[in-house]
């Protein structure tokens, strides 16, 4: 009998429609165009804005569209895995609030909590789901609003974050194609340079918390900088060797769109070339979760059945991974 692999049979992304330019910055804080384009590669970030508007909001559009592309009900699916470093609340998962608002009455579900490295882990995840034959239909879900917790006076990571999700359906696959392998890593340590300081067990809400502007994403630049350059690459040609793929085997990379500098620095190490490295942090800024599959979206109607994609994402905690996976469509 043929191995079974978790393949990703259809992907559909969202972002909302409100542009928030480098100009409308320089308004807001002190930057400017030049300094944010030369330093991160973004022009500009969607924002979603609207009274009463969270995270799944954006998944439902996301889904919606997904499951029509794939002729399918929200009650066929039997798993959601919502990567998300935004959830609506605390309580009760996204995944489970998503589940409601598109009919996915049999589904189960839950929230993955691993930074911008959330997606891959979620997609690893779920195609544990699918390999083990538990279930036939899993749902993974990449999406933030990440204007939710950023600063628009702290210039730096308001430059940064934007907000939108994409999400894919895994299903099972016995010619060879899906996720093939995986190389996932976390060191907390790391959590000192990237955090948000409050509303967790450890700082729970108080006036003095949200004087002190705690309820914000944190981040000290260089030092993720100087980790995340050299992580992310070096476990994209990590997952690259252990399948023995060279860069002319590689149809695509699919790198977390946190930095210009950083998916440069991945397309090095793995000795991509330009042309075939998937980029639009340009336009979307950092959308946490959303940055790989908003990727898979944009370029789906370029993927050929049969090429090899290489996923590499890295994220606050410190997390960071790698997919090798045979697009099957």
């Amino acid at each position: 009998m043929n191995k079974i692999h978790a393949a990703i049979t259809a992907v559909n992304g969202y972002v909302p429609d409100y542009v928030l330019t480098n100009h409308e910055l320089e308004t807001m804080v002190e930057t400017n165009d030049e300094w944010i384009t030369s330093r991160t590669g973004i022009k500009e970030r969607r924002i979603l804005k609207g009274e009463g508007l969270a995270t799944s909001d954006m998944a439902v559009p996301a889904v919606e569209g997904l499951l029509k592309k794939r002729g399918i009900s929200a009650e066929e699916i039997e798993l959601i895995i919502f990567c998300t470093t935004t959830p609506d609340m605390p309580f009760p998962a996204t995944a489970n609030i998503l589940a409601d608002k598109i009919g996915a009455k049999n589904a189960w579900g839950y929230d993955l909590q691993a930074a911008c490295s959330g997606f891959v882990f979620g997609l690893a995840t779920g195609a544990q789901f699918i390999e083990s034959g538990k279930h036939t239909k899993v749902l993974v879900v990449g999406g933030d609003k990440m204007s939710a917790i950023v600063n628009y006076k702290d210039r730096a990571t308001c430059i940064i974050f934007g907000d939108g999700c994409g999400a894919v359906l895994l299903e099972p696959n016995t010619e060879g194609y899906g996720v093939l392998d995986s190389i996932l890593k976390s060191d907390g340590s790391g959590r000192n340079f990237l955090h948000q300081k409050a509303g967790g067990s450890l700082k729970p809400a108080t006036h003095e918390t949200i004087d002190a502007h705690e309820h914000y994403a944190y981040q000290e630049g260089q030092a993720v900088f100087k980790f995340a350059v050299t992580n992310m690459a070096d476990v994209a040609a990590e997952v690259m060797e252990r399948n023995n793929l060279n860069s002319d085997d590689i149809a695509w990379l699919v790198p977390h769109q946190a930095n210009k500098r950083i998916i440069d620095a991945t397309a090095n190490r793995t000795g991509v070339s330009a042309d075939k490295v998937i980029i639009n942090i340009e336009r979307y800024g950092n959308t946490t979760n959303g940055t790989i599959p908003l990727c898979l979206w944009e370029w789906e109607s370029k993927f050929k059945k049969g090429d090899n994609l290489i996923l590499a994402a890295f994220g606050g905690g410190f997390t960071w991974g790698s997919i090798y996976l045979k697009w099957a469509y």
